[in-house]
């Protein structure tokens, strides 16, 4: 992947420690070779007679007498069959139909529609994308003020995770949109290669969860392909949640600038090019505040010999790389990265 061949070895006790992959029989939420769907003599032992019938004869279960219709637990559902994610209790409301109900799916490329004449009307019938599961039906009756759909939904066709559970399942990357539920935070960081600033920062105390991508840059959906030659002019960056009970952003930034070497300008080690620059971007006002702080506390403290080259700009639309870059270090400890931690104080 990277120019060059320098490798700071990390302690190999910290990094085999840290070592936590999900249990290899659980689904991984973006493998999309992951969601298969069995063959017709698996789906019959594993599902129950009603699951099978709903999921694979476009059947429909009785309202007020299924497993989710009244659940109010925070977490996300997934396709009973194949494990891929549909919806979020963040979208879900009680219709007052006896069927699960949301406002939208967890992605629009989760789900696949189609025209259902069977009662002799003009209704839409929702499918899982991956394992073309029937869902239910999706009409135009919901909440106004959330886009006017009413995703009805069989709890047959599903599996709910609970927000506690996500992480270890392979789901966390959805914890992202509990933040402001939960009232965790986020931060957005750049400082080279993605790889070492991810396996450093999600092993802080505090951060729940870390995803790495693309931001600040010029086109729409960029790829590993085009962020490499430094043209698009977006840079490596990672998504940081983190509990401010635990932590703080100001914490979180001081470790930043102790982790890379913000003096050197679109350039940390041999990686050179504007995609590997030092940047903050910030997401609020009072982020803003303190960053620009932080940086100038580290730059009066003369750690640094050189100025900082470390911009700090507005988060901008963060695009997730693909799923090989996400948490790299920790699934081949012995792969490449540029990143230590200095003993600083300022």
């Amino acid at each position: 992947m990277k120019q060059a061949a320098v490798i700071f070895a990390m302690s190999l006790g910290l990094v085999l420690g840290s070592v936590a992959l999900a249990k290899s029989d659980d689904p991984q939420w973006s493998s999309e070779s992951s969601f298969v769907k069995p063959s017709k003599d698996e789906l019959k032992k594993k599902l129950t007679p009603d699951q099978y019938q709903c999921t694979q004869e476009s059947g429909t279960e009785r309202p007020f007498k299924n497993a989710y219709w009244d659940n109010k637990a925070d977490g996300i559902y997934i396709d009973l069959v194949s494990g891929e994610p549909l919806f979020s209790s963040i979208d879900k409301y009680d219709s007052g139909t006896g069927w699960p109900s949301f406002t939208k799916p967890i992605e629009k490329t989760r789900i696949s529609t189609k025209p259902d004449l069977e009662l002799g009307v003009q209704r839409t019938e929702v499918r899982s994308k991956s394992a073309d599961s029937h869902l239910g039906h999706v009409f135009d009756d919901g909440p106004t003020d959330k886009g006017g759909l009413r995703y009805c939904i069989n709890s047959a066709a599903l599996k709910f995770i609970p927000l506690s559970q996500m992480k270890e399942k392979g789901y966390g990357p959805y914890l992202f949109q509990f933040a402001k539920t939960l009232r965790w935070e986020i931060a957005t960081l750049a400082g080279g290669c993605f790889w070492g600033v991810e396996e450093l920062l999600r092993l802080q105390k505090g951060v729940v969860e870390t995803e790495v991508g693309y931001t600040g840059g010029k086109s729409n959906d960029p790829k590993y392909t085009e962020v490499k030659t430094g043209k698009t002019g977006h840079a490596e960056a990672v998504r940081i949640l983190f509990d401010p009970k635990k932590t703080s952003y100001e914490e979180i930034l001081k470790f930043f600038f102790k982790l890379h070497d913000p003096t050197t300008k679109d350039r940390q080690g041999n990686d050179v090019g504007s995609q590997y620059r030092s940047s903050i971007f910030y997401h609020s006002s009072e982020q803003k505040k303190v960053a620009e702080s932080v940086k100038n506390r580290v730059e009066l403290s003369g750690v640094w010999k050189k100025p900082l080259a470390t911009e700090i700009v507005p988060a901008a639309e963060f695009y997730r790389a693909e799923e090989y870059h996400q948490k790299y270090l920790e699934k081949d400890p012995g792969g490449y990265t540029c990143h230590f931690v200095r003993d600083l104080k300022f």
